[in-house]
């Protein structure tokens, strides 16, 4: 005789749907952009019932919201963190190096981040708001990060630690930019490491790496 399966907390069922909505809501985000995608296509896509999407996520803003704050801390909330400190001690070309390296790595080896890049600029002028949720989002993991490394850094006497922070994530979101989202490596190729050499010498003064 089978025994009966034991049946699963419903806080468990509430997470499995809320991920499976999640990960149909990034599907057809993906597929169809942020304006063509509806809720009843994430329903589908996360083979749950249009209601049950309704009970995780108040409307399709809130569920793109979650699905930014989500990414952006899974892929720039550790860029450095506490595990890093032994990196965060060596001397600052050493430091600045592994983190630009790591924001490109997310940015370069990881398809699904850069097509969430491509689909937030492409709908930033008609919905602002979701921009600006991408934006603050950064601000708060990888930039924050950056910032406070300058402002605290023994090894650095800089003016601005926070206009630096700009310009340092800057460049490097502009070479990902131009290089992979709007495939400016066919036309105007450059190795990121000669942008990383230069911007590090630009900070530090010492010789490029």
């Amino acid at each position: 005789m089978r025994q009966a399966k034991t049946p699963r907390p419903d806080r468990q069922l509430s997470l499995e749907k809320a991920e499976a909505i999640l990960e149909g809501g990034m599907q057809e985000f993906l597929a169809h952009g942020y304006a063509a995608t509806s809720m009843d296509r994430v329903a589908l896509a996360a083979k749950v019932s249009k209601a049950t999407v309704y009970s995780h996520f108040q409307d399709k803003e809130s569920l793109f919201t979650v699905l930014i704050q989500r990414l952006v801390e899974k892929k720039f909330g550790s860029v450095f963190d506490v595990a890093d400190a032994q990196i965060l001690q060596a001397p600052p070309k050493v430091v600045l190096q592994e983190f630009a390296n790591r924001v490109l790595d997310i940015g370069m080896n990881e398809p699904q981040f850069l097509n969430f890049m491509r689909l937030i600029l492409g709908e930033s002028e008609r919905f602002p708001a979701l921009a600006r949720t991408f934006v603050r989002n950064v601000e708060q993991t990888a930039f924050r990060n950056l910032c406070q490394y300058f402002a605290n850094s023994p090894h650095l006497k800089l003016d601005d630690p926070e206009a630096t922070a700009r310009v340092f994530i800057g460049a490097i979101i502009h070479f990902l930019i131009v290089q992979e989202i709007l495939h400016g490596k066919d036309i105007m190729p450059i190795e990121r490491g000669r942008i990383i050499s230069v911007l590090i010498h630009l900070i530090t003064g010492e010789e490029k790496l």
